[in-house]
């Protein structure tokens, strides 16, 4: 059977990911069942937070899920998943506060926001073909278009490196405003900053994964020319 050495980088970014994604879980299970003092539920901590700070043409609706919480731009909308709305914790309401800082990041023409919206076409398209002309030129040796996929993917982890200060300015704005609005206090206050940290690392982990793939991938490629000369 065939072994690659640069399966390697591809099972490091996996345990990463994966470690990831069990620590957001974890961290969220645990302080899903601390409720806050002043037994405010998610979407109205939300709609408080939105009215501070002058928005009130944002909607807030609910989502089927767990976790699929997002503010959309376009649409105006805060979507709240199932195991956010309604609930009174300190996980929910951190992570409502987050996607309020969506919000206010749009309402302010806050620019990396901005940018990250800019990109989605171009990411889109990046990683729908970036996989299937990688795939089609190493099997056709045609390495030219192995290496076209290659590029089509470095837009993906390009926008994923500008979505990393969106997302980190959005938890600082959210932290900063349920502290200054005493909306949380004391370990309150902690149990929501340990899931929005929590949730950050996932995007930096996402980051790193891609990152890892995308060196793999230059390294089969770069391979590929090699052994033609």
């Amino acid at each position: 059977m065939y072994w690659d050495a640069t399966y390697i980088l591809v099972l490091i970014g996996a345990v990463i990911s994966a470690i990831a994604s069990a620590n957001v879980n974890r961290t969220y299970s645990r302080f899903r069942k601390v409720s806050n003092a002043r037994h405010l539920t998610s979407e109205a901590v939300a709609e408080m937070i939105l009215h501070s700070a002058g928005i009130y043409d944002v909607r807030i609706e609910r989502i089927k899920g767990s976790l699929t919480d997002h503010y959309s731009p376009k649409e105006k909308v805060l979507r709240l998943s199932d195991t956010v709305y309604g609930s009174t914790s300190v996980a929910a309401i951190g992570v409502a506060a987050h996607e309020c800082g969506h919000a206010i990041q749009h309402q302010e023409e806050y620019k990396p926001l901005a940018l990250r919206s800019a990109s989605v076409p171009i990411a889109n398209f990046g990683s729908r073909l970036s996989w299937p002309l990688i795939l089609i030129g190493i099997l056709l040796g045609v390495n030219g278009l192995a290496q076209a996929g290659v590029i089509l993917f470095t837009f993906v982890v390009l926008f994923q490196l500008i979505t990393l200060p969106v997302e980190f300015n959005a938890s600082s704005r959210a932290l900063r405003i349920l502290r200054d609005h005493q909306i949380l206090v004391g370990n309150e206050m902690t149990g929501a900053e340990k899931v929005l940290r929590a949730a950050a690392l996932t995007y930096v982990a996402a980051l790193f994964s891609s990152i890892l793939q995308l060196l793999r991938l230059i390294l089969i490629t770069q391979g590929g020319n090699r052994r033609r000369r």
